[in-house]
């Protein structure tokens, strides 16, 4: 809608909502995402999923729909009604993960004609969305989308721009025409909804948000790119997991409110409270789990340490250890690892030495 407005059209837009989506099945961080949304798995001891949800509640997006698949129960028990965290929470069953824009169908009658923010569940963007969201609401395009460069943008969503405007849209190519790939946040008004109704499934059985928004501006409506210069990360493998838990402790802010004995802690180090430090070295920036006890070890710079994880009389460096973990007796460090839920890996001294495996589908070890 426009309205005149001190002799210049301006949009009257009604409140933004936001959409979510937290459906996939995290197939690249198997075999943690077997048994745990990939949306859950946390960064410095945060699940991913919140740290979207918070940005959109600073951007004063409140009313906020869900989209979720399989893992609906974990996800709905984890984020409740939403009011923890100063949203109203709407969940929105998407049959099949069939593509982005099925999800925006999917979520029509939640929607109702509404312009929205889409984000998608396990990204991070460091200087939130807010400034993005002033921008959208104060505008008059039909869609925002956000792009960075990367040194890899067959594996993403890709546009090409001329003079400054999006031309053409490309899901995944083999041989990309551009560096700039699509951030997980988009901006639409209701015109996404006949679009992702307008379009066919891809080549991979999914209707592609890319030929969406390629149906906009086939249709004449203008899609406004906005290149984000901050860090942006799809946690959606092992490495982006553990950058993005690098990138968020590097602006830890340091607390001890555990109990520290015998102990020396340097740097940027957050001691949860009920967490035990005992005779041990942590530095950071690292963070301690409530409930977590670290004795006779060493945690080293860009771990996070889940609540109720036992580490003793071993070492961890740049890794993500979930609840209720154990490590014990190992005489090499643990570096570079996502160590899931109730895992243990200990050393028993018995002889023979040998090594004893239960592992799971897809599970990587790596001995030296």
């Amino acid at each position: 809608m426009v309205a005149q407005a001190g002799g210049t059209l301006a949009r009257v837009t009604p409140a933004l909502k936001g959409l979510v989506l937290s459906g996939g099945a995290g197939t690249r961080l198997r075999p943690i995402t077997h048994t745990s949304a990939k949306q859950l798995v946390p960064v410095a001891n945060r699940p991913v999923l919140f740290y979207g949800l918070d940005a959109l509640r600073a951007a004063g997006v409140t009313d906020v729909g869900i989209v979720v698949g399989d893992t609906h129960a974990e996800i709905e028990a984890a984020v409740g009604d939403g009011s923890a965290l100063g949203l109203r929470v709407t969940y929105i069953r998407q049959e099949a993960p069939l593509g982005l824009a099925h999800a925006v169908l999917a979520a029509e009658e939640f929607l109702a004609g509404s312009p929205f923010v889409m984000y998608l569940g396990d990204n991070l963007l460091r200087d939130g969305i807010t400034e993005l969201v002033d921008r959208f609401r104060a505008g008059t395009c039909d869609a925002m989308i956000l792009l960075q460069r990367v040194p890899d943008p067959q594996s993403y969503g890709v546009a090409e721009l001329e003079d400054g405007r999006v031309v053409r849209l490309t899901e995944k190519p083999p041989e990309p025409r551009s560096d700039l790939a699509l951030v997980g946040v988009y901006m639409f008004t209701a015109a996404i909804v006949e679009s992702a109704r307008a379009i066919q499934p891809s080549g991979r059985g999914e209707l592609e948000i890319t030929d969406a928004i390629q149906h906009m501006i086939d249709s004449g409506l203008v899609v406004e790119p906005h290149e984000v210069t901050g860090w942006w990360k799809d946690t959606g493998r092992l490495e982006d997991m553990l950058e993005a838990n690098r990138l968020v402790l590097d602006v830890l802010e340091p607390r001890v409110d555990g109990e520290v004995v015998d102990s020396t802690i340097e740097g940027r180090v957050v001691v949860e409270e009920g967490a035990r430090v005992v005779r041990s070295s942590v530095r950071g920036p690292a963070i301690i789990g409530a409930g977590a006890v670290v004795e006779d070890a060493y945690i080293g710079p860009y771990s996070a340490i889940s609540p109720g994880v036992v580490v003793r009389h071993a070492e961890v460096e740049h890794s993500i250890l979930l609840e209720d973990s154990r490590i014990e007796d190992l005489d090499a460090r643990v570096e570079s690892s996502l160590i899931g839920r109730g895992a243990t890996i200990v050393r028993s001294g018995d002889k023979p030495r040998a090594y004893r495996f239960m592992v799971g589908d897809s599970s990587s070890i790596g001995l030296i």
